[in-house]
């Protein structure tokens, strides 16, 4: 078992309000115009809940949208945001699923 390093009930606030962060830089490709929104989320963040922000952010239907790389690869939301960002890294696009196929 693991003893907390402080026993003072300070301490351990400040301990746990450093969580790990990644931040990603999403894309709006549906634009021609390519705006972006940076943000920064918890490594344990569902990214579901990234792609709900960033979508409502851009004005769009987050039901009808989807996250790809800049590969064009789709990225699953049902996944933490530390696993999205191990795997395809912190540039992404957001793409309303209308818009599949077009580029």
């Amino acid at each position: 078992k693991i003893k907390n390093r402080h026993p003072n009930p300070i301490y351990k606030m400040a301990e746990s309000a450093e969580q790990n962060k990644v931040t990603f830089k999403i894309v709006l490709a549906s634009d021609p115009n390519l705006p972006f929104k940076t943000i920064s989320v918890r490594e344990d963040a569902p990214f579901s809940f990234c792609l709900k922000f960033v979508a409502e952010k851009f004005k769009v239907n987050p039901a009808t949208s989807a996250i790809i790389t800049n590969s064009g690869v789709g990225v699953n939301a049902e996944q933490t945001a530390g696993n999205v960002f191990l795997k395809h890294g912190s540039e992404l696009k957001l793409i309303p699923r209308d818009k599949v196929g077009h580029f």
